[in-house]
Formats: structure tokens, C-alpha cells, sequence
């Protein structure tokens, strides 16, 4: 990316005070990329730094102003406009599965949207924060206009009978969840794989390891929806090689973290992230084998 380019990207980011619900927006081109909250996530203190020895853990929660008993991520839905279509990637959590999440239509309605408005719904991963607001109150699709697509390699995974009993314990809620409104969804879902672009331009880049089939995905050339594929500020940045249990495949994970960075910085690209803070929407520096987030 140009060093015009750059600057103009970082010039358009800017935050949309509407009723709550933070929103950033990034001029792209001839369309735009808008971040909607979805409320945030509540987790234990040490669900992402876990498997990092207690002082370092704790060097890293100083450093980034981090609180030793709760984690609560931002949860940051990426929308893509161009004039003629509004791509959603991922729906949020809905009302199934935490009380902080789940404020996708407060965001839309802040945003002069509404459910019909979306013309395209792409799937990063079929975690429950990204999955579960898919169906109205009476298990019909929610955004009854859209185009629904997937990764291939995601929908056979979370769609195949043995996940549920070998996926662990802690996640067999996952499974039952994602199986359940992915078979209702089967009909209109369409697939795709890396590389491919599930709408024009926009590429998929496969980042497996916090899911077996994860996407994020390049948007106008200048632009990398992330997913959970990097889903934090701190370490996922510092530290890209850390694996972490948040992940399913932590080592796969930390392996796809650092070849997207490299990516990232290499080609220039601004980043949305579904978890970063700020809205999610902002830029990566590298130092040697480290790298930091900055916001806008």
C-alpha cells in the first residue's frame, strides 16, 4: 500500500457515537467498511494467557491494562458496502449464549439498517459468537434477503456427527449449536474454499487453527477481516507464536498468526478484527518477530 493510501485509510477511520453501539467506518475505494458492536464477551481472567508462565502472564495483563479475574472482549461485526451490496461477515452471538453479547440489532438500527437491508452473509468461523444470532424467534434465517456462505471446509466439520464427541467437553456446546443452525440453514448455504472469491472482491484466505476451516478475508485489496483468526490486541501481536488454549488447534493457530502478519505488514493492509478494541478496525506495525495494534 502507498503511503497516501495509507494515511487516507487511517484519515477516514472515525467512531459513530449512535446510541451505544460503537461503531468505525474505513473508506475503501468506491464503498466502505462499517464495524458493528455486538456487545462484548465475559470470560475468565486467564482464558486467552492460560498456558503462559504466572509472571509473564502477569507482566502482559500490566502492560496492556488487563484485569486478573475477567476478560471482556469487544465482539465487532465487520460490514462491507459498495453501493450495491451490504456483506455482513458473521451474525453475532444472538440471545443463546451470553447476556453481554448479542446487540447486533441495536447496531444495525443505529447504523439506518435493518435485517432485510443485508444482501450477503459470510461466515468467518461457526463459533457461537459469530453463529448464533443467525435465527429469529421462530428458527427462520434472520436476514431473509441474504446470500449465506462458508468455508467448505467449516460447514463439513461442524456439520459431521463425531465432532460433538471429539471436540472436548468444553466445546460441546459449540458443536450442538453450530450443527443444529447450519442444518437449517443447508439449503441456501453456498460454499467456497481459499482463494476463491465467495463475492467480487472479496478473497478468501484460509486461517485455520481457532477453527479447522476458519476464513478471514481480503476486501478490496486493502483490507483483511480477521475473524478470530488474531482475536486479540496483547499477545496475539507481541507474541504471535504463543499458543494459546483459546484456540483449537492452538499450534496451527499460532503458525497462521504469524504467516498473516507477515501478509499484513508485507502488503500494507489495514486490519478488522472481530475482537480488537476501537472498534476493531486499524493497522499493524511489525519490530522484528513482533508486531503491535493500532487502533484507527
Amino acid at each position: 500500500m502507498k503511503r497516501r493510501d495509507f494515511l487516507a485509510l487511517s484519515a477516514a477511520a472515525l467512531t459513530l457515537p449512535r446510541a451505544g453501539f460503537a461503531a468505525s467506518e474505513l473508506a475503501l475505494g468506491d464503498g466502505k467498511l462499517i464495524t458493528l458492536s455486538d456487545g462484548n464477551l465475559t470470560l475468565p481472567g486467564d482464558f486467552v494467557l492460560a498456558a503462559m508462565d504466572a509472571d509473564a502472564a502477569a507482566a502482559m495483563r500490566q502492560k496492556y491494562n488487563l484485569a486478573a479475574d475477567s476478560y471482556t472482549p469487544p465482539c465487532n461485526l465487520t460490514l462491507y458496502q459498495d453501493g450495491t451490496r451490504n456483506v455482513l461477515f458473521d451474525v453475532g452471538a444472538g440471545p443463546d449464549f451470553m447476556p453481554s453479547a448479542g446487540k447486533l440489532d441495536a447496531a444495525l438500527e443505529a447504523a439506518n439498517l435493518t435485517h432485510d437491508d443485508i444482501t450477503h452473509v459470510i461466515f468467518t468461523h461457526a463459533h457461537p459468537d459469530h453463529l448464533w444470532g443467525l435465527l429469529d424467534d421462530f428458527d427462520e434465517p434472520k436476514f431473509a434477503n441474504a446470500e449465506y456462505l462458508i468455508g467448505q471446509a467449516e460447514f463439513d466439520y461442524w456439520t459431521n456427527p463425531e465432532t460433538v464427541n471429539t471436540i472436548g467437553q468444553a466445546r460441546t456446546t459449540f458443536a450442538a449449536g453450530a450443527a443444529r443452525r447450519l442444518d437449517i440453514l443447508a439449503e441456501q448455504l453456498q460454499f467456497f474454499n481459499d482463494g476463491e472469491e465467495p463475492v467480487p472482491g472479496v478473497i478468501a484466505r484460509l486461517s485455520a487453527g481457532h477453527t479447522p476451516g476458519h476464513m478471514s478475508f481480503i476486501v478490496g485489496g486493502k483490507v483483511m477481516v480477521l475473524g478470530d483468526a488474531i482475536s486479540n490486541n496483547f499477545v496475539a501481536f507481541e507474541q504471535p507464536g504463543f499458543a494459546s488454549p483459546s484456540d483449537q488447534d492452538p499450534d496451527m493457530a499460532a503458525a497462521t498468526r504469524i504467516s498473516l502478519l507477515d501478509q499484513i505488514t508485507a502488503d500494507g493492509l489495514a486490519v478488522s478484527g472481530f475482537h480488537l478494541p476501537g472498534g476493531g478496525l486499524g493497522n499493524v506495525t511489525r519490530q522484528g518477530d513482533s508486531y503491535s495494534y493500532v487502533e484507527g
